[in-house]
């Protein structure tokens, strides 16, 4: 029986090799952190909805505008992520920064703030730091590549 699957050579001895391994990276554009932007524009929807799951909207109007405000801040940031990856992750320490605010709101912004504010906002700003660093530190890595 003769083979009809034909098995393709190797082609690094191709010529144009260089230029499409070059075409290639440029077409990912360092997206070495596109699994990080699902997860941090569901913490902006989380954040910014966060009053209305854990009904603290009459307790803590101040904390209610701040989180709704914060939340959606949060889910631009990381639909810039995901259209400008090149010039965004540029703000990943502002998202750091952006976490470490969001833990001290509650006793900043509140009013005497109830122990499921605080728990909150502790967890969405420490989620919030965790993605930061791991952007920043992945843009860092992709950026210093030759």
């Amino acid at each position: 029986m003769a083979n009809v699957s034909p098995t393709r050579g190797d082609i690094t001895a191709h010529p144009d090799v260089p230029e499409m391994r070059d075409r290639y990276d440029r077409m990912l554009g360092g997206r070495d952190v596109a699994l990080v932007d699902g997860p941090v524009f569901l913490l902006g929807l989380y954040c910014a909805a966060s009053p209305w799951i854990l009904h603290y909207t009459t307790s803590q109007p101040a904390l209610v505008t701040h989180n709704l405000i914060m939340g959606i801040a949060i889910g631009l940031l990381a639909l810039g992520f995901t259209r400008a990856p090149e010039r965004m992750y540029g703000l990943s320490w502002a998202f750091c920064a952006m976490g470490v605010w969001m833990i001290i709101a509650p006793w900043v912004v509140g009013e005497s703030p109830d122990a499921g504010v605080i728990v909150n906002n502790i967890i969405v700003g420490a989620l919030a730091v965790i993605l930061g660093l791991v952007c920043a530190g992945t843009a860092a890595k992709s950026t210093s590549r030759p």
